[in-house]
């Protein structure tokens, strides 16, 4: 993959960046600005060598040029952030002079999901040469992470050269032993990762609703809780090719309805009673899981054991992210829910390596080819 070095000499020359500024935004508020933050480094060695910078992103899926997708917010905390002013290109044809520059929103541009090289040739015409350090779109073959870059000479990032090399590292050469935790809502989602982690990890940690299928496959009884049907049979075919690999809770947080008002019942066993559904893993999973978690020489983690935005079953994830933090070993922590869980509780600095991208990373994890990558290579 070639990298910042292989762009040679930068200075004076504009480089276009792709970045992954998809942030929280509620009435114009960035509610985490974190993937903001995780691109500074890149912008700074990039200003360091005489660049100007013109950046790209999308937030969003617009269907048309919505204002409520416009990235005038993020140009604004990204000034903040640079100390510098950030003025926001309105489109294409006026992109205004200036050390750091905003396009708007690239997914406002009809042709962008399309990787439309016509629309590539136009972000091209823009630029000198092409940076890309989106990793949270690093799977998708889009105009401007995919198309564009072979228009110009182009490199990766600092963010996502390091984010393939670390979770290409678990893949081929992790310490051991590399205990995966792999929770969420839906077994299909993450079935490619369960199948990948069959080969190459130690012990697999089921946790979250995802559990619910592997418990009805053994026919234990799952009352009200989330069970995808579609999950039953990958989950048992799982349960037969993982053996004692495999790790499943061993009790049960529920409540009535999905609510933090809702009344709170503990299952000693994972057979869930009618009328109630399972919300969290248990204090004696959660305790189990974190021992585990303590004795891994690589630990990767994606997906909460519970329902923890809801506080009356946060404590499995709670714990699960504590015993993370805490592990000697390396420990990795793909983006979405388990990231949110990480800044919840006010542990993202305390792991190894805290992604970026949710879809991109497990992606990689399966072994997948994602285009944004192997367009820079």
């Amino acid at each position: 993959m070639r990298t910042l070095d292989d762009l040679g000499d930068l200075e004076g020359r504009r480089v276009l960046v792709r970045v992954d500024f998809n942030v929280p935004l509620k009435d114009g508020v960035i509610g985490d600005d974190a993937r903001i933050r995780a691109a500074l480094p890149t912008l700074h060695e990039l200003q360091g060598r005489g660049a100007r910078l013109l950046l790209a992103a999308h937030l969003g899926r617009p269907k048309d040029r919505e204002p409520e997708f416009s990235l005038a917010p993020v140009a604004r905390r990204l000034g903040e952030l640079l100390d510098t002013s950030v003025p926001l290109a309105p489109d294409l044809d006026h992109v205004p002079d200036g050390d750091v520059v905003m396009l708007e929103n690239v997914r406002y541009e009809p042709g962008e999901t399309k990787d439309d090289p016509a629309l590539a040739q136009r972000y091209a015409a823009l630029a000198d040469a092409y940076v890309d350090d989106a990793f949270g779109a690093a799977h998708r073959a889009h105009a401007s992470n995919h198309a564009v870059a072979h228009l110009l000479p182009s490199a990766a990032g600092l963010l996502l050269a390091r984010e393939v090399r670390t979770l290409q590292g678990i893949l081929e050469a992790p310490q051991r032993p590399l205990v995966a935790i792999v929770g969420g809502a839906k077994v299909t989602d993450k079935i490619g990762v369960l199948e990948a982690f069959l080969d190459t990890a130690d012990v697999i940690l089921i946790g979250g609703a995802m559990c619910f299928p592997f418990f009805k496959a053994q026919g234990h009884a799952v009352g009200s809780s989330l069970c995808e049907e579609e999950g039953v049979e990958p989950a048992r075919r799982v349960l037969e090719a993982g053996g004692d690999k495999v790790r499943l809770p061993v009790d049960l947080v529920c409540g009535e309805a999905f609510s933090a008002d809702t009344p709170v019942t503990a299952v000693d066993g994972v057979d869930v009673p009618d009328g109630l559904m399972g919300l969290d893993v248990g204090p004696r999973t959660a305790q189990a899981y974190a021992e585990v978690v303590a004795g891994a020489g690589t630990v990767f983690w994606n997906g909460p054991m519970g329902a923890f935005e809801l506080e009356p079953f946060a404590p499995g994830t709670r714990a699960v992210a504590e015993a993370v933090a805490q592990a000697q070993g390396t420990t990795v922590v793909g983006g979405g829910d388990s990231a949110a869980a990480l800044r919840q509780f006010g542990l993202e600095a305390e792991v190894t390596h805290l992604s970026t991208g949710g879809g991109a990373s497990l992606e990689l994890i399966e072994g997948k080819t994602l285009p944004g990558v192997e367009v820079l290579s």
